[in-house]
């Protein structure tokens, strides 16, 4: 199959984006479009908008290789953006931190169907093509490879459904990167509690009798099934009463569930969970050559540490370590990974050991 890809030369330099990004390198935001891209299903989409962001310079060593793009890959119904944020940036991406963007070459995709990509929201609706984790690592790939003209990576590194990506990126691109770091994840398919949850947001939005088969005119209610769902399992107990101590702040907090629910899309959503029913890098996990940190922490409701998973399967990657974070004052549950200033320090000893001599 021949891909034809073509980059919308629409580069904006984005001084909003600079003020609020603590890096001294360039920024850049643009769509990369894949032609005819063939989906897993075997559908096919003309134009494959691929949006993303990028911070600093690309580098290349004497043979031309490039050796500082660092790709980072957000999680469920994300987009790279928030990457940006005081929280994650402000941690990583400034003057001598370890992702320092006047050194690296830090690219922030939007996932096919999420962010400012190509997704069902767009028009097509349920008649877009259904598409899983693979079809999204591929879309990357090209993005990275053919779009930004990228033939290798520093890290390959992602948050929950992008920690997943990132398991995937080192199976099927061995040789793509020197270092992996999935953030609250597991390498096996997903079962369980985990798979209950997004059957009920799946049914909450497919059930309600508002959707009608995605041609929806009204606010769907399983929406809000859907985020409730999601609230539990993602959020951490201590944090979510820390910050809602009585009855008032606790119904308040549960009024912005509700507000939240009413701005997602109802197709992207049930798009969004339904990618995940095939992912399963188990069976490949030997073929990832790259040093791979894969950090979880205690609190984490969606990988519990109980199950034993990563225990038991990170003795199939050649060169992997498992980090587990005990629950603190900083972990939030699943959502701790998005906070560098718990698990940096891990960051800083996988880049030395994946230092090239």
């Amino acid at each position: 199959m021949t891909i034809r890809t073509c980059v919308i030369f629409s580069i904006a330099w984005s001084f909003a984006l600079l003020a609020q990004t603590p890096s001294p390198g360039p920024t850049a935001e643009a769509d990369y479009t894949v032609h005819d891209f063939v989906f897993r299903s075997g559908q096919t989409l003309a134009d494959l908008r691929l949006h993303y962001i990028t911070l600093g310079t690309p580098r290349r060593d004497g043979e031309g290789r490039v050796r500082n793009a660092v790709l980072i890959m957000h999680g469920t119904g994300g987009s790279g953006r928030p990457f940006l944020g005081e929280q994650f940036a402000g941690v990583l991406f400034g003057p001598g931190q370890p992702l320092d963007a006047a050194r690296y070459y830090i690219i922030l995709p939007d996932a096919i169907g999420h962010g400012k990509s190509s997704k069902p929201s767009d028009g097509l609706r349920q008649r877009f093509p259904h598409y899983d984790y693979y079809d999204m690592v591929r879309a990357q790939y090209l993005l990275v490879h053919d779009g930004l003209k990228v033939d290798h990576l520093r890290l390959a590194m992602g948050t929950s459904m992008g920690a997943m990506h990132t398991w995937l990126w080192g199976e099927l691109y061995p040789e793509f990167m020197d270092a992996l770091m999935p953030l609250a994840s597991a390498p096996v398919e997903i079962a369980g509690r985990n798979r209950i949850l997004r059957d009920m947001i799946i049914d909450s939005i497919r059930g309600d009798p508002d959707f009608h088969d995605g041609e929806y005119t009204t606010p769907i209610r399983g929406l809000f099934a859907a985020e409730y769902a999601l609230y539990v399992m993602t959020s951490s107990p201590l944090q979510q009463h820390k910050s809602a101590p009585t009855r008032a702040a606790a119904d308040e907090a549960f009024e912005q569930i509700k507000r939240r629910a009413l701005n997602l899309d109802a197709n992207d959503m049930v798009y969004q969970y339904e990618s995940s029913a095939t992912y399963n890098p188990q069976p490949e996990l030997g073929k990832i050559r790259a040093p791979l940190y894969a950090v979880n922490s205690a609190d984490d409701e969606v990988n519990p540490p109980e199950l034993g998973i990563l225990e038991r399967e990170i003795a199939r990657v050649p060169r992997g370590r498992y980090i587990l974070l005990p629950t603190s004052d900083e972990t939030r549950g699943h959502g701790t990974h998005s906070r560098p200033v718990v698990w940096r320090k891990y960051l800083l000893e996988l880049l030395a050991e994946s230092e090239r001599p």
